[in-house]
């Protein structure tokens, strides 16, 4: 209902019930009769409630060494991007403003992080190898000496079933040494 559309006989009537019952000053009377005209022509309107919200952790403490905290809901987590977003339905930028905070404001925990930055450092992720020749060629990482050894096995066992592997035994980092091993022949005796 409007307020223009409220009978004023009902807010007549209501405020002279109350008036009855209760006892009202003559400069109070002017602020009853209109918040009784303001309610009623509110009604059947959606109540809007103001949403005070409160963290569930304090600001400063949501950012640990090892895990970020959920202000939505208290979640420990080593990265909170994709569970604010699948959880809350909320983007980055959304979950920020809502909380009032800085855009610099870590969602990932700092030793995640720095664990995955050594990680890519050390696969040469992000950076170009130049050359005067060509384009830009970035380097493959050298195979580690074990496991080209097991590569190695691997494939010897294949090529020949009959004969017998040849085990290298690692002595040094980058030495190897092979060492043969004798093969007992069953000979069956004739007739048997």
């Amino acid at each position: 209902m409007d307020n223009e559309l409220v009978n004023p006989r009902l807010t007549t009537k209501i405020v002279g019930s109350y008036v009855g019952h209760h006892a009202v000053g003559t400069d109070q009377l002017s602020e009853l009769i209109t918040s009784v005209h303001r309610t009623l022509g509110q009604l059947g309107k959606p109540v809007q409630v103001k949403e005070s919200r409160s963290p569930a952790v304090p600001v400063r403490r949501s950012v640990h060494r090892d895990y970020v905290v959920c202000l939505e809901c208290g979640l420990r987590a080593r990265t909170l991007r994709r569970h604010i977003s699948i959880r809350h339905g909320l983007s980055r930028s959304d979950y920020l403003r809502r909380w009032g905070l800085l855009s610099d404001h870590p969602l990932t925990a700092p030793a995640y992080s720095e664990q995955r930055s050594s990680t890519a450092k050390a696969l040469s992720l992000g950076r170009k190898a130049t050359s005067d020749i060509g384009p830009a060629v970035t380097p493959t990482p050298s195979p580690s000496p074990v496991a080209g050894l097991q590569s190695q096995r691997k494939t010897s066992r294949r090529r020949a079933s009959r004969s017998v592997p040849k085990p290298a035994i690692i002595e040094a980092p980058g030495t190897f040494t092979r060492q043969r091993r004798s093969r007992s022949r069953v000979t069956s005796a004739p007739g048997a």
